[in-house]
């Protein structure tokens, strides 16, 4: 996180008996140590990021609802606001439709190509409508190397990604 790379991997993980607003802040950087944590206040650079945060991920309305209440893609989106919290640079996501329905999977792609404008995003993804939806350039990978690069509609048609990947 230092660093300025943010990961979220495939199974969302939130805490589910706090709400969406102590999520929310339990990942802004901030002395984390716990007698500095009872006594944290907002400062304006916090509610800036948390108001921003809130309007990309669409959870405002429910700020104060328990994690555990959300659906599926509810928890993605707020654990893809915790990175955001974070301020990264680069955002690593593995695997982030996984489980939703085609409605929260329109709403993450949405969310996707909105976080690009101000942020790298590396997605780790097998549904390809939605990667179609996102992407600019897709890499295949085969044996932990690179088996072919380029767009996705490159990609599907590269003989050897045929070949590794669906066989003859």
């Amino acid at each position: 996180a230092e660093a300025g790379i943010g990961r979220k991997f495939q199974k969302p993980t939130v805490f589910e008996k706090f709400t969406v607003l102590d999520n929310l802040m339990l990942a802004a950087p901030k002395d984390k140590r716990v007698s500095k944590s009872w006594f944290t206040r907002i400062d304006a650079e916090i509610q800036d990021t948390l108001d921003s945060t809130l309007d990309q991920i669409r959870l405002k309305e429910l700020i104060n609802k328990p994690a555990g209440l959300l659906s599926h893609g509810q928890k993605q989106w707020l654990e893809i606001g915790m990175l955001l919290m974070q301020r990264p640079k680069l955002i690593l996501l593995d695997e982030p439709v996984a489980g939703m329905t085609d409605a929260e999977t329109e709403h993450t792609a949405e969310l996707c190509l909105r976080l690009k404008k101000n942020h790298t995003l590396i997605v780790v993804e097998h549904d390809m409508t939605f990667i179609d939806a996102i992407s600019e350039k897709v890499t295949v990978l085969a044996n932990g190397a690179i088996l072919a690069e380029g767009t996705l509609s490159e990609v599907q048609n590269n003989e050897a990604v045929i070949e590794t990947y669906l066989g003859r």
